[in-house]
């Protein structure tokens, strides 16, 4: 076993510094963020965004990422920070190139084109406002069902009687 090194800076307390791993190692969450240079939570989420990440689980719901799925991340990664695509860009890459192209790009050996301007205007919108009529089905619902209310209240408010003004100062 090494010997560990003192630290030249303070010449107190030695210090033990972590061996390489190979590059067929896993990683932990933390080495692999580390190495994308992302916090934790963002390859957490991109987990749930993004169904080919899975990495291994062990015990405690520890997650150790092999080298296919840095790869993975990585070419995520790029498309996002580095192409400026969308989520829903990214997924659509992956769904029409495949796991295998978007691991290339996280090697640097392939380059997916850049979004095109109207698929990223597109994509940012919810399907039905995509449409054009400026509502999402759940907001006419809502908004039917408010008209339908207000006009029962002008029903009501129509049958209702007023009590007679006083005629004076009594």
């Amino acid at each position: 076993m090494e010997e560990p090194k003192a630290d030249p800076r303070d010449g107190e307390e030695p210090v033990r510094e972590a061996p390489e791993k190979s590059a067929g190692a896993f990683r932990t969450i933390k080495e692999a963020a580390d190495e994308l240079d992302v916090p934790q939570h963002v390859l957490r989420f991109w987990e749930t965004r993004f169904a080919q990440i899975r990495p291994v689980k062990r015990a405690g719901g520890r997650r150790y990422y092999r080298p296919d799925d840095l790869d993975l991340l990585k070419g995520i990664k790029r498309l996002l920070h580095g192409q400026g695509y969308t989520i829903k860009g990214a997924q659509r890459v992956l769904r029409e190139r495949g796991l295998r192209f978007v691991q290339s790009v996280g090697r640097g050996e392939a380059v997916a084109a850049a979004p095109s301007l109207q698929d990223a205007e597109h994509e940012a919108l919810p399907a039905d406002l995509a449409s054009g009529d400026g509502l999402t089905a759940e907001q006419r619902t809502v908004l039917v069902d408010a008209l339908a209310d207000l006009r029962a209240c002008r029903t009501a408010l129509a049958g209702l009687r007023l009590p007679p003004e006083p005629i004076g100062d009594a």
